[in-house]
């Protein structure tokens, strides 16, 4: 008896989860076709996600549901986003991935109506002009990927102007690896009070300018494959006013002559650099792929570097001041017969001078001479 009881109870346990797991099925599919409602035909509509990936589109497609939290569009040719972009509040929004689209311009106010955007993706584009104003002053943006989207140098000034116009206050993640930006604006991150990761990873960055990452609260950076030959002593110690910070930096061509030498004792006493065991020297040839944590300074060879340097400049300068002098005494002699005739015209004119004064000192001396010429004048 028990036992019929036993599973005529786990018959009807086993009844009630049928029916629990056909109502659930039911709302699954009542979601998803309440997500497509609305669901531009170019694009994949899923629960609260709108997918349109390489559909050709050269425009963000609309109207798009209420309530989506992410969108991709990406692989299309959309060269242009502006405030006819987005032209109805999305509230939800949280995520926009526009990556691969060939964007060359981001207008004024095109963000507006994302009052809630946190991610966006802008990669893998071909930005030119990027207005300051793209952004609200009250935007929640928080993480920002605009690598592989700049690779004109000379627009970066233009370019990277948003960045410094001071609406990106929320921001903690910045990527900006694989750009063409060779050297940073002094005060491109002076507005980022929150920043945290910045990758710039294979930027073309010839050197890091004294100030430039004072400011940021940073815990990562990234500067890996670029063309940095040293690190100077004020960047050092900026990296060391930031303790918890963790700095990449393999991959760089190395110099490994007299001004490295602050730097290689800055690695061997700092924990900051993670991948400080793959740095090595490129030049000089002597030391090509040697680590820098096992460079010596003796072989960094900097007196000598010097002495040879102040050696060439000194006979450099010698052979100028040779070539001057040569010049000037051919001067002299394809002109000596005018300068003879100058040289007598001032002995001359210096000769009636002295006569003149020894005239006057006679009369001055003898009075009646002084009077007579006194007589002579009236």
């Amino acid at each position: 008896m028990r036992l019929y009881t036993s599973c005529g109870w786990d018959r009807g346990e086993m009844r009630g989860r049928t029916h629990m797991s056909g109502m659930l099925r039911f709302l699954f599919l009542l979601a998803a076709l309440l997500s497509c409602h609305g669901c531009p035909d170019q694009c994949f509509c899923f629960s609260q996600t709108v997918k349109c990936q390489n559909r050709g589109l050269d425009a963000i497609p609309h109207p798009l549901p209420a309530n989506t939290t992410i969108l991709l569009v990406t692989g299309n040719n959309i060269s242009r986003i502006s405030v006819d972009s987005f032209p109805t509040r999305l509230q939800l929004l949280t995520d926009l991935n526009l990556s691969g689209n060939d964007i060359e311009t981001v207008d004024a106010m095109v963000f507006d109506t994302l009052p809630n955007l946190a991610r966006l993706n802008l990669s893998n584009n071909r930005i030119q002009n990027f207005n300051e104003r793209a952004f609200p002053v009250d935007n929640k943006v928080q993480h920002l990927d605009l690598s592989r989207s700049f690779h004109n140098h000379s627009f970066m000034d233009v370019v990277l102007s948003f960045l410094q116009s001071g609406n990106l206050r929320q921001l903690t993640v910045l990527d900006l690896s694989n750009n063409d930006m060779v050297i940073l604006p002094d005060d491109i991150f002076t507005s980022f009070s929150n920043l945290v990761t910045l990758s710039l990873q294979n930027s073309s960055i010839i050197s890091i300018q004294n100030g430039t990452l004072r400011v940021p609260p940073l815990l990562h950076l990234d500067l890996r494959d670029n063309s940095l030959r040293y690190l100077s002593t004020s960047t050092l110690a900026e990296f060391s006013l930031k303790p918890a910070l963790r700095i990449q930096l393999a991959w760089n061509p190395w110099r490994c002559d007299c001004v490295v030498d602050d730097m290689v004792l800055w690695l061997r006493n700092s924990t900051q650099v993670v991948d400080a065991q793959n740095l090595t020297c490129k030049d000089p040839v002597a030391l090509r792929r040697q680590p820098l944590l096992q460079v010596e300074l003796s072989q960094l060879k900097c007196s000598g570097d010097m002495k040879s340097v102040l050696e060439t400049s000194y006979v450099f300068l010698g052979l100028v001041l040779a070539l001057i002098g040569v010049i000037f005494l051919l001067v002299l002699f394809l002109n000596r017969n005018g300068i003879k005739r100058w040289i007598y015209n001032i002995r001359d004119a210096c000769r009636d001078h002295m006569e003149g004064y020894h005239y006057r000192y006679e009369l001055n001396s003898d009075p009646r001479l002084a009077n007579l010429s006194i007589n002579s004048d009236v």
